[in-house]
């Protein structure tokens, strides 16, 4: 059996030719990770660096839920505005809620009648299928040029989704939720582990707030943070509620609260965010049999209709009784907000738990997989280029928005700074206020340069792909 310490050596080393050929060949690192493993697992190069250790503790020793999404959900939502997340809350909750719901029972209907599966295994399908994978969603949405609420609405479904996906899952794969198990005990079932949830990411993000005043040393900070993060994930399943909404809720509350960009708290958790998400398309790679999916095509083709079908059926109706009760969305972000319904690493991790002894288990981990591939190789380079065209304008008044905080910022810091000279703010309120007021200014300054490197590679682009003309004319 290969040591730990190779195991270690061959993801960092995977990570870092994931890494150098994204930017040689301009493809989403995520999108190369996801073909190196799958190359991995085709030339059993996996076996021989150790990564299937990997990936046998992800999945035999339950560590994926528990280890790896954890840091992706509190890096992405300690950075959404508060704001923004009260604009966004009751469309993003019913989305993870009834959205679920709705799109668990349509898969379920679609792939019964149309693959002819047996209705058990076309619902356990269906819930293993239904959230939208935090790991992908969150990536692609960090990245995209799209309004902010847009992409806090889609990164708050996905980190919500995933309890009520893991509940309908848990009583189906009882045997008893076709059958036996009423529909008030289902909700009584969720509102428990959803609410306690809450409850438990709540109280420990209110007591990391009050232990964070206490100290300002940045590795206590840091160590702080490990210790909510982790702390509230394992609270909450040790008394059966959702660890996954416990380390949300820490994110927004005590997350959001902390200085944003260039501090040494974010920059932590950004590292860690990165290593997760890593894991995660690493192990999508992983668990990819290209051979046996090419078998299994035909299914796998009418289950990402149903999944598409399904996400068309909660997103647009749902969104459009939003329209009328709160949030306004255009057509355009419905459209995001229905091709942004990424399959990934959770579903897969989720079919992976199917006990052995239920019927067509196989054929269910075969299609989740096929599922999960075509939507990240596939969907998501869909959902890249219809952003692109659609939200041009978004992106100009993004650039300009960027220019007045970061004007904002600069007067803040010299309003501040006379201030002082006057003697009317304590050294300490003038050291607080302008951290804050740099911790911003850096945050603008990486925004304009991320959008601008974006734009020079765009350029680079479009001129590699230019025919040479001659001196005619002629190409």
């Amino acid at each position: 059996m290969p040591s730990v310490e190779l195991v270690v050596a061959a993801f960092l080393g995977i990570m870092t030719i994931a890494s150098i050929l994204s930017q040689k060949v301009r493809i989403p690192y995520t999108m190369v990770l996801v073909l190196l493993g799958v190359g991995l697992a085709a030339a059993s190069l996996s076996i021989i660096l150790g990564v299937d250790l990997i990936y046998d503790q992800l999945i035999g020793g339950g560590l994926f839920v528990g280890l790896v999404v954890p840091p992706l959900i509190f890096s992405a939502l300690q950075e959404v505005p508060r704001s923004e997340f009260r604009a966004i809350a009751r469309p993003a909750f019913v989305l993870a809620t009834v959205g679920v719901v709705i799109s668990t029972f349509v898969v379920g209907i679609l792939l019964w009648q149309l693959a002819r599966l047996p209705l058990y295994a076309s619902f356990l399908f269906a819930a293993v299928i239904s959230p939208t994978d935090v790991a992908t969603v969150i990536e692609i949405f960090k990245r995209a040029k799209v309004p902010t609420r847009l992409a806090t609405l889609m990164e708050t479904e996905a980190a919500f989704n995933d309890a009520t996906a893991i509940v309908v899952f848990t009583i189906l794969l009882t045997g008893e939720g076709l059958t036996r198990h009423l529909f008030l005990s289902a909700l009584a079932e969720f509102s428990y582990v959803f609410v306690g949830g809450v409850a438990v990411g709540f109280a420990i993000a209110f007591a990391a707030r009050f232990l964070s005043k206490l100290t300002k040393d940045p590795l206590s900070e840091i160590a702080l943070t490990m210790a909510s993060v982790y702390g509230s994930y394992t609270l909450a399943s040790s008394i059966s509620v959702s660890g996954l909404v416990a380390v949300a809720v820490v994110g927004l509350y005590y997350g959001g609260s902390r200085p944003r960009a260039g501090s040494p708290v974010r920059i932590f958790w950004e590292i860690a965010a990165f290593v997760a998400n890593s894991v995660a398309f690493l192990f999508i790679g992983l668990s990819t049999d290209v051979v046996k999916l090419a078998s299994s095509i035909l299914p796998i083709a009418v289950a990402f209709l149903a999944v598409v079908l399904a996400r068309v059926a909660s997103v647009y109706p749902i969104l459009g009784v939003s329209d009328k009760t709160g949030l306004r969305t255009p057509l355009k972000w419905k459209n995001v907000a229905m091709l942004g319904g990424m399959r990934g690493a959770l579903s897969i991790a989720l079919a992976a738990s199917i006990p052995a002894t239920v019927a067509s288990r196989d054929l269910i981990a075969t299609m989740v997989l096929g599922v999960a591939f075509i939507s990240i190789m596939g969907q998501g380079p869909v959902l890249s280029r219809y952003i692109t065209s659609r939200f041009k304008e978004e992106s100009k008044q993004g650039r300009e928005s960027l220019d007045v905080r970061l004007e904002a910022a600069l007067l803040r810091l010299q309003d501040l700074h006379q201030l002082r000279l006057e003697g009317l703010v304590t050294d300490e309120d003038y050291l607080e206020r302008s951290e804050s007021a740099k911790a911003e200014i850096d945050d603008v300054l990486r925004d304009i340069r991320n959008i601008s490197n974006d734009e020079k590679n765009g350029e680079t682009k479009s001129e590699a792909v230019k025919e040479p003309v001659d001196e005619k004319g002629q190409t």
